[in-house]
């Protein structure tokens, strides 16, 4: 629902999302990340693949999948061929275009892994950031079925850690998945900011194998750096 949110920041702040973005938060904290790129940018662009393997293996997850379920993960296309098109790149779709760089999801999650400040800024209120990872609830989602393997535990906004670990060993740990493998999350009680991008895209929705090796790796650092 990121457009419906675009949407209370464009008529409350008289700006699209992405100028909004750029105005209170990654321009003053010089943070690599925007909702709709400057043509001026698309060189520094890795352009989106999958393999065979990734495809075939999407398209009968696809066919497993109730017709509204697939229509709300094509509606906005998120895939290789829409996203590798200037069009896509140049429109402000938050919550499904995003650009950036993996450490500027880490800085962005980073504050919320520092309770709303960062770098001596102050983002977001404590309160606010305990509000952010509030549980709603923890269920099988009924719209994506099959494209969920587990219950996914709800906060306002993102996705909480919750018995299936997907954000490592803190329930609380928050964090949200993106299309293709890319995740973020933060975990204000370990300090843990993370950021992965790729431009080789997955076949599923969630939990991409190679974001749980990642998140798993951290925290064994975590664990070993602290003895």
């Amino acid at each position: 629902y990121g457009f419906l949110v675009g949407e209370v920041v464009r008529r409350v702040s008289g700006v699209l999302p992405g100028e909004f973005l750029r105005q209170e938060i990654t321009g003053p904290l010089g943070i690599d990340f925007t909702f709709g790129l400057p043509e001026k940018e698309t060189h520094r662009l890795a352009e989106l693949v999958q393999d065979r393997t990734d495809r075939t293996a999407q398209a009968a997850l696809l066919a497993r999948m109730q017709p509204v379920a697939v229509a709300s993960l094509l509606n906005p296309p998120t895939g290789r061929a829409a996203a590798n098109t200037p069009g896509w790149r140049a429109a402000e779709i938050p919550a499904a275009n995003g650009h950036g760089t993996a450490r500027a999801v880490a800085a962005l999650y980073g504050i919320l892994a520092g309770r709303g400040s960062i770098g001596g800024h102050r983002i977001l209120s404590e309160q606010a950031v305990e509000r952010v990872r509030e549980s709603q609830g923890a269920c099988r989602d009924l719209v994506l079925g099959d494209a969920f393997a587990h219950e996914t535990e709800i906060a306002l906004g993102l996705w909480l850690s919750g018995r299936n670990r997907s954000y490592g060993p803190n329930p609380r740990a928050m964090g949200h998945d993106g299309a293709g493998g890319s995740c973020g999350l933060a975990d204000p009680e370990a300090g843990i900011a993370l950021g992965y991008v790729m431009n080789r895209m997955g076949s599923g929705v969630a939990d991409d194998p190679r974001k749980t090796a990642l998140v798993d790796a951290v925290y064994t650092a975590h664990r070993n750096a602290r003895g």
